[in-house]
């Protein structure tokens, strides 16, 4: 039997989304089980409603590892959430990313040769494999979650860094953290250390990151300077404009938001924390959210019964995410029904097996 051409992209972008709909319905019942598609908190709205499992980027790659039947993980998020579907995926299951050009600016900002040269840098100053546990926040690239494995450090989320950080702390007495800094800083104040003895590593500052041989060896936490172009937007004015014109409104934010903020709200914590404190609320609640807007406006839909504002005038949504749109998502799956895999995601033997120790420590903590 001749296998079909390759579906090409380009003339799908010339049909009108409710064609690409019906066409993506199609495709998705020829594959049955052998697919599963998996929609992030923050995908745009007419590609999410097509995914089979939702929720953030850890969850989604360990649900689709359960299912043993789907060959093909289409993951309708970013570059590196596909790597660790196919890190925690069997050896039997192909993870693929739509578009390849949905990464991930924080990713971005740190990569190996420059953790690597850190890691040499603070080494002048520190036993680095005595003193220092790194912990790379899963918005990483696979080869940082390796080098973690093979460092004697793990991973992190946004909802359970505060109790990785303190596994860490059992194990070594200082940490370095990355590529969040945000992230990194208001888990470390939430344990009580000192803002004196958090530090931040500037990668092109020069020797020591731009840090004083004192403070580096003073520090319990050395950050990396990195990032969410998202989340950075919002503003201890946002919040304060919102108590002012919104009486009783709670102020929920996400912990990759600037220290000032997440001071300022009343709830702190990841995007699957902020739906379940906006769904356990009673109706009449007010909330400004301060998280990307596809998620905002998705609970705003969903729950009706409450006032949901989204904490900054301007847009804020992550851009690379929305670059997986319904061509990119019909173009997959009528490629895997013809035969043809599409921008498959392999992460190297040797450097996922150090990711996986990464992640599983992280698994046998929380």
């Amino acid at each position: 039997m001749t296998t079909p051409p390759p579906v090409p992209l380009d003339p799908l972008y010339a049909l009108d989304d409710a064609i690409l709909e019906q066409r993506i319905q199609v495709a998705k019942a020829q594959l049955g089980e052998s697919c599963v598609i998996l929609g992030h908190h923050y995908q745009r709205e007419e590609v999410y409603r097509f995914a089979d499992l939702t929720g953030d980027s850890l969850k989604l790659a360990r649900l689709a590892s359960q299912r043993p039947q789907a060959r093909y993980i289409v993951f309708c998020g970013v570059h590196f959430m596909a790597e660790v579907a196919d890190i925690l995926s069997g050896p039997d299951q192909i993870a693929i990313l739509p578009d390849l050009a949905a990464g991930c600016s924080m990713a971005d900002m740190a990569d190996l040769p420059g953790v690597s040269a850190a890691w040499r840098d603070l080494g002048r100053i520190l036993d680095m494999e005595r003193t220092v546990t790194p912990i790379t926040y899963v918005n990483s690239t696979a080869d940082l979650k390796a080098f973690c494995g093979d460092h004697g450090g793990t991973v992190c989320t946004s909802s359970n860094a505060v109790r990785i950080l303190q596994w860490a702390f059992e194990q070594r007495e200082k940490v370095l953290f990355f590529p969040d800094q945000h992230l990194g800083r208001n888990s470390a104040v939430g344990l009580g250390i000192p803002l004196e003895r958090i530090v931040v590593y500037h990668p092109d500052a020069g020797p020591l990151g731009g840090l004083s041989a004192d403070q580096v060896r003073n520090a319990r936490v050395i950050l990396w300077e990195g990032f969410c172009s998202v989340h950075q937007m919002f503003q201890p004015a946002h919040v304060d404009l919102f108590r002012q014109r919104v009486p009783g409104v709670r102020i929920v934010v996400h912990p990759e938001c600037s220290l000032e903020v997440c001071q300022k709200a009343d709830v702190l914590g990841s995007t699957e924390q902020i739906q379940a404190a906006v769904r356990a609320a009673p109706p009449g609640s007010r909330f400004a959210i301060g998280t990307e807007l596809n998620l905002v406006n998705r609970l705003q839909k969903e729950q009706p019964d409450k006032e949901i504002h989204f904490l900054c005038p301007t847009i804020c949504m992550c851009s690379t995410m929305f670059r997986i749109d319904l061509q990119h998502l019909c173009w997959t799956l009528e490629n895997l029904v013809a035969g043809h895999v599409v921008n498959p995601i392999q992460v190297p033997a040797r450097e996922a097996a150090s990711a996986r120790v990464a992640l599983e420590r992280m698994l046998a903590v929380v």
